[in-house]
């Protein structure tokens, strides 16, 4: 059943991106079209050696030693995102009722980082020092978990795993959530940290990475004629939602309305996208009928945009048949690189910024768009604009598809 007309406000934001650590700055890299694709030491040596990584994160000095210890990586950054989102959003956490309160995750591939090096100790022959800690620093569930301990959340707590359209479907499951009446707050997003040698190398091995290694600002070109795949990157996104009037109610001052949500399955290939682009339209299409909107309502389009020849084909194809030419198009990936299942929360969280400040930020990285992509690709600079409702896509291995609508405040 469609939950039109069931307003979900988003009142706090937290990003913490290869743009930058926290919001503001995030928001201003993106904003501007700067590409933070570098060079990355950890992966020398590797067919792709490029990735983005949130710049001067010290979870040491974020969270405190005790907690960094216990946690892997892709936990370390929702935690600051979660905790950024909540002040931003004027909650106290040690005021509100937690019973009423939600944690939403997306995550995919969990803690690799620790896997990785417990495996490493224990078939380097000492079984004895593998850590006690490694099942719940991996374990994906456990994000939504510690997020919720570090909250005192003690309403529902789940992690959804939708591959890349992890961090939006977190987002559509939260949003039912609270129409339903389950919780009153959700503190809602996506992250991932898996920038491992293993996981890049496998990525490369799939053809999944761009071979543009020695062109770090133009490895990620999102819809560029010459694409040819994405740069890893890590990061985390986490919206506070709250029901329309419950925000109101304490003086809370909405960045966007969460207006509508759709979600579906290509049933095709494990990895390759529906070529005729058949489910993003659903999933679209959905979302539209969920908030009430029409195709000509929507001005603008944050885009799945991988930098992959076959994504960014299908995505187009799909956009083409519901917009045409009438909305906007950018995709933040020429900026962030792919941050996997966080990347449906980041770029939500920038359509909301989008349609807060009226300025549609530019698709970094790409020069010449694809003829074949008949769609208005936002280039070079920031256009400001002033859209009053637009929509993020999001596709994932596994054939995972969902769509965000939003609406300004």
């Amino acid at each position: 059943m469609p939950l039109t007309h069931h307003n979900v406000a988003v009142t706090g934001i937290g990003l913490v991106t290869p743009a930058g650590l926290g919001t503001e700055a995030s928001w201003a890299t993106i904003r501007d079209g700067v590409p933070t694709a570098s060079h990355d030491p950890a992966l020398a040596g590797l067919g792709c050696d490029l990735s983005c990584r949130v710049p001067g994160f010290d979870a040491t000095a974020l969270l405190g030693r005790r907690t960094a210890w216990r946690l892997d990586r892709f936990t370390h950054l929702a935690l600051v995102a979660a905790r950024e989102a909540v002040a931003d959003a004027g909650l106290d956490p040690g005021t509100w009722d937690g019973a009423r309160v939600a944690v939403v995750l997306g995550n995919s591939l969990g803690g690799t980082a620790t896997t990785e090096e417990q495996y490493r100790t224990y078939y380097g022959g000492a079984p004895d020092e593998v850590s006690p800690l490694t099942v719940p620093k991996s374990m994906s569930n456990m994000v939504a978990g510690y997020v919720a301990m570090d909250l005192g959340a003690r309403g529902p707590s789940l992690v959804t795993a939708t591959a890349c359209a992890s961090g939006s479907t977190a987002i559509g499951t939260a949003r039912q959530l609270l129409v339903l009446g389950q919780c009153d707050i959700a503190v809602v997003g996506g992250t991932e940290s898996a920038l491992t040698p293993a996981t890049v190398t496998a990525l490369h091995h799939m053809g999944a990475l761009t071979r543009r290694t020695r062109e770090p600002d133009r490895a990620s070109r999102p819809f560029d004629a010459d694409r040819d795949g994405f740069v890893p990157a890590e990061g985390a996104g986490v919206l506070v939602l709250e029901r329309e009037a419950d925000a109101a109610a304490r003086g809370a001052a909405p960045y966007a309305f969460v207006r509508g949500f759709g979600a579906s399955s290509d049933a095709h290939h494990a990895t390759a996208p529906d070529p005729e682009g058949a489910g993003i339209e659903r999933a679209v299409r959905a979302a539209l009928a969920d908030a009430g909107l029409a195709p000509g309502d929507i001005a603008h389009v944050n885009a799945h945009g991988t930098s992959t020849p076959l994504n960014d084909a299908t995505e187009a194809t799909a956009l083409g048949r519901v917009f045409g030419h009438g909305a906007a198009v950018t995709s933040v990936k020429g900026v962030t690189g792919h941050t996997l299942a966080a990347a449906g929360a980041v770029e939500a969280a920038v359509t909301a910024l989008t349609l807060h400040h009226g300025v549609i930020p530019p698709t970094a990285g790409t020069v010449s768009v694809d003829p074949a992509i008949d769609l208005d690709i936002v280039l070079e600079a920031p256009r400001k604009s002033a859209p009053q409702a637009a929509v993020s896509t999001s596709l994932g291995f596994g054939g995972h598809n969902a769509a965000l609508v939003l609406t300004t405040a």
